[in-house]
């Protein structure tokens, strides 16, 4: 099996988990601040096993930026492809948004917006990270 591979996966099984812990902690402040919350079971089990594997994917992807023989470009566009599906499947699959196209591009306006605002500023703190780093040492 190949090393990228191996790394998804393993960095996937680390931190899946915290995925369905978010969901129950949020299902949790729903039923005390909402009048009328309630879930089927089957809801639950379905958010449970989506937001697993969310979580899964989410922190697997992150192996895509550490790839050194791939372009930043290149790193960029896996990564935000393999995070958009995930998510809007999740979405769509515990009806979250509606399967209709003008909340999927509503959706998708914002994950974009979203994404390079968190890309932008983690590429920025790096940068000026390792700006220090060079000053300490050159």
């Amino acid at each position: 099996m190949n090393k990228t591979v191996k790394e998804f996966l393993h960095r996937g099984l680390l931190f899946g988990g915290f995925g369905p812990i978010i969901v129950g902690i949020i299902f949790a402040i729903l039923d005390k601040t909402a009048d009328s919350f309630s879930l089927t079971g089957i809801q639950i089990l379905i958010a449970i096993v989506s937001v697993y594997l969310l979580a899964f994917v989410q922190a697997g992807a992150s192996v895509f930026n550490q790839i050194e023989h791939w372009s930043v470009p290149k790193s960029l566009a896996c990564h935000f492809s393999v995070l958009y599906l995930a998510y809007v499947i999740c979405y769509l699959v515990n009806n979250w948004i509606p399967f209709d196209i003008r909340a999927i591009f509503i959706f998708t306006a914002i994950f974009v917006v979203i994404y390079f605002a968190v890309w932008i500023t983690v590429a920025l703190s790096v940068r000026a990270v390792s700006r220090r780093l060079n000053q300490k040492i050159g």
